[in-house]
């Protein structure tokens, strides 16, 4: 049996602790936003009416239903998100972007996609960077919610 499905998986894990990181640190410093805050704005973003339900929030981002609530609130506190109760189902409540969460997402991707270019700039060719985000998008192929 080949290590090289293990290697991968640790590289991975690996590189994603750093990205973490990194990214994190520029945007609370230039946004005010949590790594986490920033792409549940870009999911809210990119949705239907830029709104929904905290269980579609869950499954997109990866995390339980009472977490994107927790996560919510200071967005709601910051005016950057509302909510928004279902006409015809009484249950269901929605997680909508507002016009300044609208802004602010907008600057943090601004800074996102430039940081990313900065990542990558120095060691790999273009090609070489598609080729990653293809391979990636594979592997998270069929998950709600893809940002790309």
């Amino acid at each position: 049996m080949s290590n090289a499905p293990f290697a991968a998986v640790l590289h991975l894990l690996r590189a994603h602790s750093l990205l973490e990181e990194r990214f994190a640190g520029e945007l609370a410093s230039i946004h005010g936003l949590a790594l986490k805050d920033a792409l549940l704005l870009m999911h809210l973003a990119r949705a239907p009416l830029t709104r929904l339900s905290r269980v579609d929030l869950a499954k997109r981002l990866n995390a339980s239903p009472s977490t994107i609530t927790r996560t919510c609130l200071p967005l709601e506190k910051l005016g950057l998100v509302g909510r928004e109760d279902d006409q015809r189902d009484a249950r269901l409540s929605y997680v909508v972007l507002t016009d300044a969460g609208r802004a602010r997402v907008a600057e943090a991707e601004a800074t996102l996609r430039q940081k990313s270019a900065d990542l990558f700039s120095d060691r790999w060719s273009e090609a070489e960077i598609a080729t990653l985000a293809d391979l990636l998008g594979r592997l998270t192929a069929g998950q709600p919610g893809r940002l790309s």
